[in-house]
């Protein structure tokens, strides 16, 4: 989910590559005035600077930076990053996300041992690793997420791992892959209803996605099962109530909802902004609906208190196997 303006998009100097070649004649969009439950403190704290330079010293992409995610301040000031694999060039162009579409570079061989040493050095409990869409390789990139989920537990045994993966769209025997690494939760956004999927999401499939995430647990039971959404795109409430079924019926544990934010004016806008209250209604339902562990505020994002959120998950289960 993609957040915060980027100010340089149309602005760059002269043969400077655009980050979005896809939308750049596409008509400006008006960019809404948030509201004042959106807002966020600026990064720069010691500890933000210290995380920043284990990224940079370890050549490291993170989707906090990448996405434009409004809660990098306050995550990094945790030493919490999400580590973003496999480059920082994307092969789908989503009419929600900021990270930069066009023709990605070749695999960085020593891009899992690099995130291994990071998580190591940041001390972290728990990690997330999450990647662009890479259609251009055949198995979507799933040997490289294993390998970096084997580097992290080779030098960090008790951190545990989650995963944000792609759709592994006609890639067969990619999920495998990925789940034979055993990492502790395994998530895969939907990101909007299927009503919206061909103008917000159109290089994927609705029922796929639902689908890939059956097959995990169906592969691996214990692994936890997560997927997250945005809403303010024009969806209806009835809509993601069929959406939270749709994921039930696949058995995902770990809903998360967020608010929609325009990251540029060539981006789909947003149409509405959901209020706190509604966010709130939106997580009595889904945890009535038997979610183990909903996230639903104007700022929940796919990794926001990934590890706290992971420990209350843990325990979720735990009470509902009664011990």
């Amino acid at each position: 989910m993609v957040n915060v303006i980027d100010t340089l998009e149309g602005k760059r100097p002269a043969g400077e590559k655009l980050r979005h070649p896809e939308k750049a004649h596409r008509p400006d969009q008006p960019i809404a005035r948030k509201p004042a439950w959106i807002r966020v403190k600026a990064p720069g704290s010691p500890v933000y600077v210290e995380t920043q330079k284990i990224v940079r010293d370890n050549k490291l992409v993170t989707v906090c930076e990448e996405a434009s995610c409004p809660n990098i301040g306050e995550c990094w000031s945790k030493k919490h990053s999400t580590f973003m694999i496999m480059g920082e060039t994307c092969t789908r162009a989503c009419a929600f996300c900021n990270v930069a579409t066009g023709k990605p570079n070749p695999l960085d061989e020593a891009e899992p041992e690099n995130v291994a040493i990071a998580v190591e050095k940041l001390g972290l409990s728990h990690v997330v690793v999450t990647s662009v869409d890479r259609d251009d390789l055949d198995d979507g990139g799933a040997e490289h997420f294993a390998r970096t989920i084997r580097a992290i537990r080779a030098r960090s045994p008790k951190t545990t791992i989650e995963v944000l993966t792609p759709d592994f769209l006609r890639k067969d025997g990619a999920l495998e892959v990925v789940v034979a690494a055993k990492p502790d939760v395994f998530n895969h956004n939907l990101e909007t209803v299927p009503g919206n999927y061909l103008k917000i999401r159109p290089g994927a499939r609705y029922f796929h996605s639902v689908r890939l995430l059956q097959r995990v647990k169906e592969l691996d039971p214990e692994i936890f099962t997560k997927s997250g959404i945005m809403v303010g795109l024009g969806e209806e409430r009835e809509e993601v109530l069929q959406l939270m079924d749709d994921l039930r019926s696949a058995d995902v544990d770990f809903i998360t909802i967020g608010q929609y934010l325009q990251p540029t004016r060539k981006h789909h806008p947003v149409v509405g902004f959901v209020t706190p209250d509604e966010f709130k209604s939106y997580e009595t339902v889904a945890y009535a609906k038997g979610f183990l562990m909903v996230s639903a505020s104007p700022l929940t994002r796919s990794s926001h208190h990934a590890g706290e959120d992971f420990e209350r998950l843990r325990a979720a289960r735990a009470a509902k196997r009664g011990g």
